[in-house]
Formats: C-alpha cells, structure tokens, sequence
C-alpha cells in the first residue's frame, strides 16, 4: 500500500526498489533486499504493518521503518515505536513530512508526524 503522492515525492532524492500489496510480502521483500529505509503502512492484509515491523527487528533487519498511516492514535504510534518504527507519518501530511522523516531515519532519529498529539 504505497499511496502514488508518496511515490512521486521519493522519486526524485530516492530509489524506490519495490512495492508490496500485503504485510508478509513487506517482510520477504525486505529480507531479500534489504532496503535503507522502508515505507510501510499499518492495515495490510495477512500481516500487518506492526507486525511485519516486529518479525523484522526480530529477524534481524537493519532497514529502518517509518508507518505512513491515517491512525493518528497514540496507541498506534507506541505500538509502531515498540515494533522498532524510526518514523510514523499521517497521510494527510505526507507532502511536508515524509522526507524529513525518512531523511531523520537514515540518521538514526526517530521522527513522529506533529499532527499526531504527544
């Protein structure tokens, strides 16, 4: 689930290597490629954003995560963070945010949509 805007946005400072319909095609195609940075987001079908996040911290990939999601609950938010999420970013925000957040991720700093209330 890669929404067109957030393809067109990366395309020109990024290669995006691979787009998935559902959370365990998410979780093999980062295993096999092993991407800097992926866009995920949390409602995929057979697995879900959250847990795909989880079986790959726990699978040991170092691709860092930012959720581009229209969940803008705390619960959420902590639940990404829990499952190793770098970035959490509202849709309705995407064109001004998920740059920076993949820009904070690549250098290790996690980076929450301000749309969201802390």
């Amino acid at each position: 689930m890669f929404p067109e805007m957030a393809e067109q946005l990366l395309g020109s400072d990024f290669e995006v290597v691979a787009k998935v319909g559902n959370g365990q095609a998410l979780f093999e195609a980062a295993m096999r490629l092993q991407p800097d940075i992926i866009v995920s987001d949390i409602s995929m079908p057979i697995l879900s954003g959250i847990d795909a996040a989880d079986l790959l911290r726990k699978s040991g990939c170092k691709s860092r995560i930012i959720f581009l999601t229209v969940h803008i609950d705390s619960e959420f938010v902590r639940a990404c963070l829990l499952a190793g999420a770098f970035g959490y970013v509202v849709k309705a925000r995407v064109a001004t945010e998920l740059v920076p957040a993949i820009h904070e991720a690549l250098v290790g700093h996690i980076f929450v949509s301000h749309h969201i209330s802390h």
